[in-house]
């Protein structure tokens, strides 16, 4: 080797021109060591890799190799959680199968005993009523899983609470009331879906994403182009895939022909005409076979003061466990049963605590609600025109004297309703909360839940483990920030049960608490509240809105 390069230096008498052959010829000999070492395939592949930069707009299209929509590749964090969430909610409502309507639970037929009856009770006091089913001939059932709501009321005092059911899973019940309050109260337990009902609307929910018929329109020049789009799509048609693939959430259109996928901007739905459900299941469904009263021949209880009081201290403060119930109504107010309650009765007093507040609610039209009312009773706010059109569109609500600003932005897909809205600044919660920069003056609220019910559980799971994740990186970024979590409300008994049957609210619930357990977040129970206050409708009145508003207040000030 030293006499091949001596031979070809002599050719150079040139001291620069030899220096640099010098050098050509050590980087030749290093490029051939570097090729004979086992590593030489991972230079390679960095070399065919290009470097590209990370985008997070979910309007952007990728191809259909996308990791998360490869069936091939391991299971992520993601995929294990939902498998796992999942798992638990199949045995906590395993197949209840039936041949005939006189096999189901049967309201008439079933016993509510009160354990360890007395004349009076004292404020304060566990009232306990023993429920045992029964099928329509009278056989007693040796299973559990009907859904049930329990409540007590006293309707002179406008006062109600929520009474929490045990499940013994052979056909007997435990139904507690706590006795918040002095004076006549009355008991209701109502058989909302008989196990049977319950298991066919699990199993139904989970079959198909096709109940709803999303309208995707497309802008061509002057004119808009109508769509075929949804969570998934059985087409073999050329699609636009909107994906985040971080977050792992996925929406498609089929492409009109000569118009760009980006060109998407508005969507609209209707309910398809479809059922996963036979007709026997359906005859459990139909409205003469909801809430029905299990207590029909009860009479009212008298409860004492007793010359008992309870003191709370602690003020309420995001973080605190939230029991169930949380609370309970009287006189047409929230009195909450877990931490010390601020009333802000005034605008004054509203007005003090959201003094330099930046507020930002992401979720559905019932928290919507919200900013209306906020700008009913605070003539110092005042809409910012944000442009857009339609009800769906981002609202905001300034004070510039004082510095508010109140937000509220809709979830996006699935969002289910037949107007029209927008898509142009349309994106997940997750990356919503991405973009809040947090401090001890910021407060986020978020609500998802309704616009979820028609569709496979997986759906929703994914999206409240996102929005998760999401509030562990603000909390990380900025850990004096309130984030307030408000469950989803029941709803009027719907003629179309499968899809929007309370339900189905009822697990997302139930999954969300499992999700959020440990999070540092403030819990607004609008389910506890709604069953309390009686009001069966999916927007509620707006002394319940006032109520919501109200813990919303005590958690930021």
């Amino acid at each position: 080797m030293q006499i091949f390069v001596q031979r070809i230096l002599a050719l150079f008498p040139n001291a620069i021109v030899r220096k640099l052959l010098l050098m050509l010829i050590f980087t030749l000999v290093f490029w051939l060591i570097f090729l004979a070492s086992k590593d030489h395939t991972k230079f390679f592949l960095h070399l065919r890799n290009p470097i590209t930069l990370k985008q997070w707009s979910i309007f952007k299209t990728f191809s259909q190799s996308e990791t998360f929509q490869n069936p091939t590749v391991s299971p992520t964090e993601i995929e294990l959680k939902i498998r796992e969430i999942l798992e638990k909610m199949d045995q906590l409502i395993p197949p209840r199968p039936f041949m005939h309507l006189n096999a189901t639970t049967s309201a008439a037929h079933s016993v509510a005993t009160i354990l360890n009856p007395r004349d009076t009770y004292c404020r304060g006091d566990q009232l306990d009523v023993l429920l045992e089913v029964r099928d329509h001939v009278g056989r007693r059932k040796e299973y559990g899983g009907d859904f049930l709501k329990a409540r007590m009321s006293s309707k002179g005092l406008k006062a109600g609470a929520s009474g929490k059911v045990t499940d013994f899973n052979n056909g007997t019940y435990l139904l507690s009331f706590t006795l918040f309050w002095e004076g006549q109260v009355s008991l209701s337990i109502l058989l909302m879906h008989p196990s049977e009902g319950a298991s066919a609307l699990w199993r139904a929910r989970n079959q198909g994403y096709d109940r709803v018929i999303f309208t995707g329109w497309f802008v061509n020049g002057t004119s808009r182009v109508p769509s075929e789009c949804g969570l998934t799509l059985n087409s073999s048609a050329e699609l636009c895939q909107y994906l985040d693939a971080r977050d792992q959430e996925a929406f498609y259109c089929v492409r009109p022909a000569h118009i760009p996928c980006e060109a998407l901007t508005q969507m609209s739905t209707r309910n398809r005409d479809i059922s996963y459900l036979s007709e026997e299941e359906w005859r459990l469904l139909h409205r003469s076979n909801v809430g029905i009263e299990m207590m029909k021949n009860f009479t009212s209880i008298k409860v004492l003061p007793c010359n008992k009081s309870v003191n709370i201290e602690k003020k309420c403060q995001v973080g605190m466990k939230t029991p169930f119930p949380s609370g309970y109504t009287w006189k047409g107010s929230w009195i909450t049963t877990f931490c010390k309650q601020t009333r802000f009765n005034t605008a004054k007093s509203i007005n003090d605590c959201l003094q330099r507040k930046l507020i930002y609610l992401l979720g559905d039209s019932i928290l919507r609600q919200w900013i209306y009312y906020f700008k009913k009773f605070m003539r110092t706010l005042q809409f910012f025109d944000h442009h857009g059109t339609g009800v769906f569109k981002t609202h905001v609500l300034l004070d510039v004297n004082r510095h508010i600003l109140i937000q509220w932005r809709k979830h996006s897909h699935p969002f289910v309703t037949q107007q029209i809205f927008s898509l142009k600044d349309e994106n997940y919660i997750p990356r919503e909360i991405d973009q809040v920069a947090g401090d001890k003056d910021t407060a986020v609220v978020i609500t998802i839940g309704q616009h979820f019910r028609p569709f496979p559980i997986s759906v929703f799971i994914r999206r409240a483990i996102n929005i998760k994740k999401a509030i562990e990186r603000l909390l990380l970024r900025s850990p004096e920030t309130k984030v307030i979590l408000k469950t989803e409300n029941t709803r009027e008994v719907h003629q179309n049960a499968e899809m929007f049957s309370d339900f189905h609210g009822y697990v997302q619930n139930l999954i969300l608490r499992d999700i959020f357990v440990d999070l540092n977040v403030g819990i607004i129970d609008a389910w506890d509240m709604t069953i309390a206050y009686f009001t069966n409708d999916v927007h509620p009145p707006d002394y319940v809105i006032a109520d919501q508003i109200g813990i919303f207040l005590n958690y930021i000030c």
